[in-house]
């Protein structure tokens, strides 16, 4: 598995932008408010991501309980759906911010949407930084045997 490439969230969030702001031109009026539940749900996964990439880099440094290679796996997995998805939301909100920023002052839907917004972004940023980390924390230590067991010090030498 390769690393998440800043390119691929920046392209991600910025077609979800574009798409957004060229959807709200067409169909703003008839949406409801936008919601507040995304926000705290965003922030409470990025911060459950940022404690799991703390705990799985020490464990992976050999402090702690060694981990089991597939949670690595897994959690490395997690952590780049998290940043994609985080992406996707925060281009969303972007959009949503873009269109809606220019007329606050006409109503006070427009004003709740760019709050909502706003935080949703803030959120989606969080959970991009939180899952980029849990992925930093899933790499293992240079130096450490490819086969060896997590958390096990490195072999010296060839077996036989």
């Amino acid at each position: 598995m390769r690393p998440t490439r800043a390119r691929t969230l920046v392209l991600t969030a910025v077609v979800c932008a574009i798409g957004t702001w060229l959807l709200l031109h067409l169909a703003y009026t008839s949406l409801p408010l936008l919601p507040w539940s995304g926000v705290p749900a965003l922030a409470l996964l990025a911060i459950a991501e940022a404690i799991c990439g703390r705990s799985v880099r020490a464990r992976l440094h050999g402090r702690g309980t060694p981990i089991p290679p597939i949670a690595v796996a897994r959690l490395a997995a997690l952590a780049k759906a998290s940043s994609l998805v985080g992406a996707f939301i925060g281009g969303l909100a972007v959009g949503f911010l873009i269109y809606v920023a220019g007329s606050v002052d006409k109503s006070s839907a427009y004003r709740s949407d760019t709050f909502a917004s706003g935080a949703t972004l803030v959120a989606a940023a969080l959970l991009v930084a939180a899952a980029l980390y849990l992925e930093y924390g899933c790499r293992v230590p240079n130096g450490r045997d490819q086969g060896a067991e997590p958390g096990a010090p490195p072999q010296s030498g060839a077996q036989r």
